[in-house]
């Protein structure tokens, strides 16, 4: 069983997720938002907050904090940006990317789902 993120670093992902109403939190070790089966934001065990961005976002938002890769379990998440602990501290730029990672979300195209 997966270890859950600290309990603070949750509390910030829950703050993220509320900025923007039409976001629901998911998960009980693994904290994520998804729609349409696609995952948008992620919170593994390391308690860092990963975002899903397009292409241009994605390297923008990386050239402008100076980031690297997000990883799960030794692998790179692509198309994630880690969220820096300076942008806990804005809330209003914190919003606008979250904003940013839910409105990429509805550009990408539905996945079946796998229950039966």
């Amino acid at each position: 069983m997966a270890t859950p993120p600290p309990e603070e670093n949750l509390k910030q992902f829950q703050l993220a997720v509320s900025l923007v109403p039409e976001m629901e939190l998911k998960g009980k070790n693994m904290w994520y938002t998804s729609m349409n089966g696609n995952m948008y934001t992620y919170m593994g065990k390391e308690g860092i907050l990963g975002i899903r961005l397009g292409k241009e976002d994605y390297t923008a938002f990386r050239e402008k904090y100076n980031v690297g890769d997000l990883k799960s379990y030794g692998a790179v998440m692509r198309e994630y940006v880690p969220i820096p602990q300076e942008l806990f501290e804005d809330i209003e730029t914190l919003k606008h990317y979250m904003e940013m990672t839910h409105a990429y979300a509805k550009t990408l195209p539905p996945k079946p789902t796998k229950k039966k």
